[in-house]
């Protein structure tokens, strides 16, 4: 939730934030946006924020590994990219290119 986003925010701890484009509350998407830019970390928007909640397994699944139910996200805070990976690399490459975020 925005607590968790602002804290990994605040204490450098963010490397990438996804943010809901289809977040209803303005004030919190000023305040991502806002603080994202401040820190210099990156910050990618998703359309849904059902999906980016299932994208952040947010979900109960089924015996069978199925959705069975998921919870919205606004936004997520990405703290650990991992290992470098040809993944890691392309999405390192879309976010410069869409020029939102930090500046390298």
């Amino acid at each position: 939730g925005l607590k968790e986003v602002v804290q990994g925010l605040e204490r450098g701890e963010a490397q990438l934030v996804l943010l809901a484009e289809d977040c209803d509350e303005t004030k919190y998407v000023e305040l991502v946006e806002a603080m994202c830019a401040e820190k210099g970390v990156y910050l990618l928007k998703v359309p849904e924020k059902a999906a980016l909640g299932e994208m952040a397994g947010q979900v109960r699944l089924d015996d069978d590994g199925k959705v069975k139910k998921s919870r919205a996200a606004s936004s997520v805070a990405i703290k650990n990219f991992g290992e470098q990976s040809e993944g890691l690399a392309f999405l390192l490459n879309y976010i410069k290119e869409k020029g939102d975020g930090k500046e390298e």
